[in-house]
């Protein structure tokens, strides 16, 4: 008789979806990095024309993604945990409710990607784009904890700093005045002078001299 196939159970299965779910995780954090990092330029850039509120929401946006990421990744790290229990049995309940909650945060991480467009649409100024802003604004409304949104103030604090500084103009130095050397008062004395003078003194000699023959 050959041998029967192995059973899958509910704990194998449990730890399948978890893994499914930590991959998916981790690609979005990928995916993400790049939103985030260009969130953060946009709050800079707006911040630089004096539109602090768009460079909030920029902000709120991208604490708020960030701290979805931090909560999913430990709440799977939670379930990696229950599923390697012996005590799966008594636990499954739990273990698959936290996988379907899972799968609903994941999926609500990646509504929230999006794509580069929808994060430049961030400091767009026509009336799409501001009803986009709207939209993100009072979503952010109910989902950033008062810590987020203390954290995201410090962020906003911490560039404008920055951004002040880079258009701040440099101090000119000033150029130290280096004293220049007195002119003396007595001539200098020329090598041609002198020879000249040799010369007329000379030709003055030789008159006396013809002078006292003829006389």
């Amino acid at each position: 008789m050959g041998n029967s196939p192995s059973r899958v159970t509910a704990q194998d299965k449990a730890i399948l979806d978890l893994k499914t779910q930590r991959d998916k995780l981790h690609q979005y954090q990928r995916k993400i990095t790049v939103l985030t990092d260009r969130e953060t330029a946009i709050a800079r850039q707006m911040l630089a024309k004096g539109d602090k509120q768009r460079a909030l929401l920029a902000l709120r946006r991208k604490k708020y993604q960030e701290t979805l990421l931090q909560k999913t990744d430990a709440q799977l790290e939670q379930l990696e945990k229950l599923t390697s229990s012996v005590e799966f049995a008594l636990i499954q309940k739990d273990v698959f409710f936290g996988l379907q909650q899972g799968t609903k945060v994941l999926k609500e991480i990646h509504a929230e990607m999006g794509g580069l467009e929808h994060v430049e649409k961030m400091m767009g100024e026509t009336a799409e784009e501001i009803a986009y802003q709207q939209e993100v604004s009072e979503m952010l409304g109910g989902r950033i904890s008062n810590q987020d949104e203390d954290e995201v103030e410090e962020e906003l604090a911490a560039l404008e700093a920055e951004v002040a500084a880079k258009n701040q103009p440099v101090p000119v130095q000033p150029v130290p005045q280096v004293p220049l050397p007195n002119v003396p008062d007595t001539e200098l004395s020329s090598p041609l002078r002198a020879e000249e003078e040799e010369r007329q003194q000379r030709q003055r000699q030789r008159q006396e001299e013809r002078q006292a023959m003829l006389a």
